[in-house]
């Protein structure tokens, strides 16, 4: 990284941790996290079950920690300080390659995240006997809570930075691919360790919770974004590109009642990519004018992000 993209990435994050907008967004994240939390501990952790992901792995090394090590750590549930420690790397690789702005959100939401865990007591004896129950009740809090916290621009870490990372560098890559190889892992070594009824039970909780999380938030929507510039589209196209590793096709085009020249840049988004979208637009031309039509049927390749 060149010391002028340095200078200019410490500036962009300096500008975006300056905007209110980023505080009360970041502050609805940083809530969405709470509800994550209460449902891991109150409902998944005293029913023994287990998350996906790289959260998922902490858990599974705080119980050899605990059950086979002898460790103890008194009434804090060392998983989510575990989670951050194997986050640190995927920081990093965030910032570096991924983007500055979703390096602060995603920083700023497992931060949160963490002290949640870490603070919110786990009940002696489970709330409710049934695991059944259990992973529905913790997957509905969880899963709502995760939705919230992407749909106003956190992340979680974890497989949402790795799967963008292996999407932007290998174009048959898949965000749902990494998690969804991860998770199979996860939840074999829960087989494994602890037997095929947590394995059974925490996959309908990650089941319920990545449910709840579609439905909450607007990733999986698709909608048609139509941009009308008339400064350089290079911009633009760029924060398409870089922001979202997605594709977009531009051309001249002469307005009919002034004749003047502009640019119309066509791309397709999720509806949450949009919403980043058209913020971004207000920095690079305030005056960029932008239809956009949600629900629209692809064919053909198009990649889902998580």
């Amino acid at each position: 990284m060149c010391e002028r993209d340095r200078i200019f990435g410490l500036e962009g994050i300096a500008m975006g941790i300056a905007d209110r907008k980023f505080w009360e967004r970041n502050a609805v994240a940083v809530m969405g996290m709470l509800l994550f939390a209460a449902g891991v501990n109150l409902f998944i952790v005293p029913a023994d079950l287990y998350n996906g992901g790289v959260m998922g792995i902490s858990q599974i090394i705080r119980t050899l920690l605990v059950r086979y090590l002898h460790i103890h750590f008194g009434s804090t549930d060392i998983a989510g300080i575990i989670n951050l420690i194997l986050n640190i790397p995927l920081f990093i690789l965030a910032y570096v390659s991924i983007g500055k702005n979703f390096f602060v959100r995603t920083v700023v939401c497992v931060l949160s995240q963490t002290l949640f865990l870490s603070i919110l007591p786990i009940p002696d004896t489970p709330i409710v006997g049934d695991a059944l129950t259990a992973s529905i009740i913790g997957g509905i809090m969880a899963g709502t809570g995760i939705g919230i916290a992407l749909r106003f621009g956190g992340s979680s870490g974890g497989m949402d930075i790795a799967g963008m990372y292996f999407t932007k560098k290998y174009k048959d890559f898949s965000v749902g691919r990494v998690s969804l190889a991860v998770n199979v892992l996860v939840y074999g070594i829960c087989a494994l360790l602890f037997g095929v009824q947590t394995a059974v039970y925490s996959i309908i909780y990650s089941a319920v919770s990545m449910l709840m999380s579609d439905k909450t938030h607007t990733q999986n929507i698709n909608t048609e974004v139509l941009v009308f510039t008339k400064e350089e589209p290079e911009k633009i196209l760029n924060y398409i590109v870089q922001e979202f590793n997605r594709d977009a096709t531009w051309w001249e085009a002469k307005g009919g009642y002034t004749e003047s020249k502009t640019y119309m840049i066509i791309t397709v988004l999720s509806k949450y990519e949009c919403a980043h979208l058209r913020r971004e637009l207000r920095m690079i031309d305030e005056h960029a004018f932008v239809v956009a039509r949600d629900g629209i049927k692809i064919e053909g390749r198009y990649e889902k992000h998580l």
